[in-house]
């Protein structure tokens, strides 16, 4: 537990820290919207474009933490939680763009594909080969036991809760279906996620938009919820400092900015404008925290979910009862659908990026690759039926060690990210 809160604050003091010191030395340039939107060009046919790699990385950032991720933060935390997840999203965004830059910078063509991420980045920036690989595993752990399974078991528990189908059989579906999707690597990835996430964004969008025009009354006194509680004074152990560490977990785990992980997508494409492309990411975090996120909440704090005792909660039943207060008996197939897509796509991607820290481990050996492949497979299933509680406390320690290693890279190689910036076309 003590191990476990100084990591917490280790990782607050970090993410917090550099969103800060990064926004001023680099002028601000997550308020610039005009200079967000310059990087969509890629300069070699090879590479993945900049509009697919985008979609690769909010494939990893929109899935089930911005639907039972953002529910269960609401349930713990309070409405006061989103707040927290507002300011730490613009602040931490920045982050976002220095590890996307760093990733294009260090990237690597291995077999007509390009790869990159933090650790190449810490490989060749820092010479740190020890800290780089100790980053590769952590990711492996943290993406396919970690990131997968929540979503597995996302899945899992919402069509057992509605349709009470066998949770076993579920996971055996899912568990094949995941396999025949990774089996030919980053190509069909890219496919799935390109295809997928338009699709998943806008349909989100319109469901959103329906239940806050259904509730645009009380729309202004939600908001103002949300921030009164963000700042509840009356105890500042029950009141202040949970909205805001749990708006921090929750944030980082939904929009990833300042792990690292968004750039092993993003070093996918090459580009000669490497500081306009890196800013392009900043625009995947807004849409996360801003859209995503805020919708998921507003559908939440909308309805009465505070009728609602949960045990062994994993967020996606306050979601769910959410949306069957606003449509009836089409809630929870509307959920269902939207969990569905939003969850197997974060699937698909997260496996690249264990597959992309494995072969920085291994230069190019199919063997473990293959057994990689078998063995997402088999943390699938069992991640579909395990308690969610357990899967929630380890994806949050090992979120903490990326996200440390990562800013600490992003801080050594600071010289370099805002001369760069700074001289650029």
């Amino acid at each position: 537990m003590i191990i476990a809160k100084l990591l917490l604050t280790l990782t607050t003091i970090l993410l917090l820290g550099g969103g800060i010191y990064f926004s001023i030395k680099l002028c601000f340039p997550q308020l610039k919207w005009k200079k967000l939107f310059k990087g969509f060009k890629s300069s070699d046919d090879n590479s993945i474009s900049p509009f697919k790699s985008l979609m690769v990385s909010l494939a990893a950032k929109i899935g089930v933490g911005s639907i039972a991720g953002i529910a269960l933060a609401i349930y713990i935390g309070g409405p006061g939680t989103i707040f927290w997840i507002w300011i730490i999203g613009i602040i931490t965004s920045i982050n976002t763009y220095c590890e996307s830059y760093l990733g294009v910078k260090y990237q690597v063509k291995e077999n007509n594909n390009y790869k990159g991420g933090p650790s190449y980045y810490i490989d060749k920036g820092l010479n740190n080969k020890f800290l780089a690989k100790l980053y590769s595993i952590l990711v492996i752990l943290a993406y396919i036991i970690g990131f997968m399974t929540i979503q597995a078991n996302t899945i899992t528990v919402s069509l057992n809760n509605y349709y009470n189908f066998n949770p076993i059989i579920i996971a055996l579906v899912l568990s094949i279906i995941s396999f025949l999707s990774i089996l030919k690597g980053l190509k069909t990835v890219v496919s799935i996620t390109s295809k997928i996430v338009p699709i998943m964004a806008i349909s989100y969008i319109i469901l959103i938009i329906l239940i806050v025009i259904k509730n645009i009354d009380i729309i202004p006194n939600i908001i103002s919820i949300i921030i009164k509680d963000a700042w509840n004074i009356k105890s500042l152990t029950i009141g202040f400092i949970p909205s805001f560490i749990i708006g921090m977990k929750r944030g980082v785990f939904s929009t990833e900015a300042g792990l690292g992980t968004g750039s092993i997508a993003t070093s996918t494409t090459y580009t000669n404008n490497k500081v306009s492309f890196g800013l392009i990411q900043i625009l995947g975090i807004y849409f996360t925290v801003f859209i995503v996120c805020t919708g998921t909440a507003f559908i939440i704090l909308t309805s009465n979910y505070q009728n609602l005792i949960i045990n062994n909660i994993n967020g996606i039943e306050l979601t769910q009862y959410a949306l069957n207060y606003h449509l009836g008996k089409y809630g929870s197939i509307v959920l269902i659908i939207s969990i569905i897509l939003l969850a197997y796509s974060t699937i698909v991607a997260g496996y690249y990026y264990g597959e992309n820290s494995l072969s920085y481990l291994i230069k190019n050996k199919k063997k473990p690759i293959i057994i990689l492949k078998v063995l997402t497979v088999l943390l699938l299933f069992i991640g579909s039926l395990i308690s969610a509680t357990v899967i929630w406390n380890t994806v949050d320690v090992l979120v903490e060690l990326l996200a440390i290693i990562n800013m600490y890279a992003l801080i050594k190689l600071r010289k370099e990210i805002i001369f760069d910036y700074h001289n650029s076309k």
